[in-house]
């Protein structure tokens, strides 16, 4: 009891006070309520906490010792809001001492203004001065900050209801004049689907001429709000186009079921809520294999599962028979010896089988294509025309050859393709590579072998020959030519000696012909440079006539030319001079 207790209580009295806080406790009486605020008090709380100070004086059972004083009992309301765009009273007539500088309010800063910035302020005007704005002090409490809707108006979101709806009947109203437009064009579309030997279903032509419709409106529609949102009569499953733009309310469509609401009724498998299973299957009439749901067990006995199991029924088996087989020990050793079990099994039912086949026969009933093949069955959905001919489905068509089949022409008993060798395409009775060619028959066939013949005789003869040198080996042979016919003239010069290198001999008339022939080129260049002429550099070249320059023009051109680097170019010795 949330009192403050200043007498004592008897031995029954307080018996009876914890028989009743145990009650409370245990939910079998209600709780205490709190006169104040008409609030259940916790029976869990503490007794020095639900208790009340004896200097209070309450008498009954609250909590409002554990609450602040101080706070306002006025305190923020979850519904209070400050009032958007509310002014107090009228404007003022002149500019206050403090005001916007801009628009003349009191009640904020200039830069505060959410006003167009005027190019003159009211302060310096005095004109269009506005109203004060009403400020709020509204304190908020614990909830009302908290609470993320406080403020908005639920007629707010009404209006945008009614202009969902709106806006979704002028749509579907569009939408079934465009359909009923293009029906009364003619149904050629469902004639050239009849003659492809399809039955048109009026049902399906209208839903996809639905999106037909929408995608050859007018290119302006798409700007109107009514394509904003999507179609309402669209069914579930239907083949919507993907331009098309859609809002988040039709976005999320969940079809799956869940496991505890398959089978409704109280006597089907049970379901765990804290571990969220159920492991037997709820619908025990149906298949497992057909069944949306077949319960954890089935999940769970799948993969490699029946396998184990198998497998570790075996090493218990074998183990009972006094095998020392172990799964866990010796897996490996488990796994061969129940391999070898296997293959013994099948061995031997296959010899029990081929002995009562020779004894009774009968082994021709059993040479029979599988079911499969006799009652094949798939669901892949494939459609033919009245001529046999794939329109729609996973099989493909086959595809023709651009060439005529089976059209022999030029007196060809063969089509054109039928013979290949080499890399080359001929016609196989003539043997001929030629498409455009005649038949020859058999003697295009021989012509052809000795051909061949002919060209493989012709390789086996050239690979007698002896190869062709390289260059290396050609100008080595050259070279060494020219050193045996200068040896016989009596000239050994070596191979690499260029004009003027090494020891050469030289005739001295013919030495002082070339020195007066050099300095004769000499003289007359200078005169050509004098009278202006342009005359040729001091290089020696060959002459007129091509003749080869000889060791004594090469000597003579030597001393007579001028080397500007020497320094004892222009030296002159004087006491010559004085003798």
């Amino acid at each position: 009891m949330a009192s403050s207790q200043t007498q004592k209580l008897s031995r029954e009295d307080f018996k009876k006070q914890k028989i009743i806080e145990e009650q409370r406790k245990a939910g079998t009486l209600p709780a205490e309520v709190d006169p104040e605020t008409g609030r259940d008090i916790n029976p869990h709380i503490p007794h020095y906490i639900s208790q009340a100070p004896w200097y209070l004086d309450i008498q009954h059972a609250t909590l409002k010792h554990q609450r602040a004083f101080n706070s306002a009992e006025s305190g923020g309301q979850l519904n209070e809001w400050y009032a958007r765009g509310a002014r107090a009273g009228p404007a003022a007539t002149k500019y206050r001492k403090g005001a916007c500088e801009n628009c003349g309010v009191l009640t904020h800063k200039t830069a505060d203004c959410v006003e167009r910035p005027r190019k003159k302020g009211a302060k310096w005007t005095g004109r269009d001065i506005q109203a004060d704005e009403v400020v709020q002090g509204i304190d908020l409490g614990f909830e009302a900050k908290r609470d993320r809707w406080n403020g908005y108006d639920p007629q707010e979101h009404v209006r945008l209801i009614e202009e969902w709806e709106l806006v979704d009947e002028r749509r579907r109203q569009i939408r079934e004049q465009q359909v009923k437009e293009k029906m009364e064009k003619g149904g050629t579309e469902a004639e050239e689907v009849k003659k492809e030997g399809v039955v048109a279903n009026p049902k399906e032509m209208e839903s996809s001429a639905a999106p037909a419709a929408r995608d050859g409106g007018d290119s302006s529609d798409e700007d109107d709000d009514e394509d904003k949102y999507a179609d309402r009569a669209d069914v579930v499953g239907q083949k919507v186009d993907t331009k098309s733009r859609t809002t988040v309310r039709n976005l999320r469509i969940r079809e799956d079921t869940a496991k505890y609401l398959v089978n409704l009724n109280l006597d089907s498998a049970h379901y765990d809520p804290k571990s969220r299973s159920m492991r037997d299957n709820p619908n025990q009439n149906i298949d497992a294999q057909d069944a949306i749901y077949a319960g954890d067990n089935f999940y769970r006995w799948s993969g490699d599962a029946p396998n184990l199991g198998k497998l570790q029924q075996f090493a218990w088996e074998a183990e009972n028979r006094g095998k020392d087989v172990h799964l866990h020990a010796n897996p490996t050793q488990g796994e061969l010896l129940y391999k070898q079990f296997q293959e013994k099994k099948a061995k031997l039912s296959e010899t029990v089988k081929d002995s009562i086949l020779d004894r009774y026969g009968g082994a021709e009933h059993l040479q029979a294509p599988p079911k499969e093949l006799l009652l094949a069955q798939s669901e892949n959905y494939v459609e033919y025309s009245q001529t046999g001919r794939v329109i729609k489905g996973q099989e493909k068509a086959a595809i023709k050859s651009k060439y005529e089949e089976d059209v022999f022409v030029f007196n060809h008993t063969t089509v054109w393709g039928s013979w290949w060798k080499d890399g080359r395409w001929a016609y196989g009775c003539c043997h001929s590579y030629t498409r455009s060619a005649y038949c020859t028959g058999e003697a295009g066939i021989e012509a052809e072998r000795a051909s061949a013949q002919l060209m493989l005789a012709d390789d086996s003869s050239s690979s007698d020959q002896p190869p062709a040198k390289s260059l290396l080996d050609q100008h080595v042979l050259k070279a060494a030519k020219e050193v045996v016919t200068d040896k016989g003239k009596g000239k050994e010069k070596k191979r690499g000696d260029r004009l003027g290198e090494g020891d050469v001999e030289i005739d001295k008339a013919k030495l002082a012909k070339a020195l007066e022939t050099e300095r004769e080129k000499k003289r007359k260049s200078g005169r050509d440079e004098q009278e202006g002429g342009k005359g040729k550099k001091g290089r020696y070249e060959f002459g007129e006539d091509g003749k080869e320059v000889t060791e004594e023009e090469l000597e003579a051109y030597r001393m007579t030319r001028a080397r500007m680097e020497d320094p004892m170019a222009n030296y002159v010795d004087r006491d010559m001079d004085m003798e």
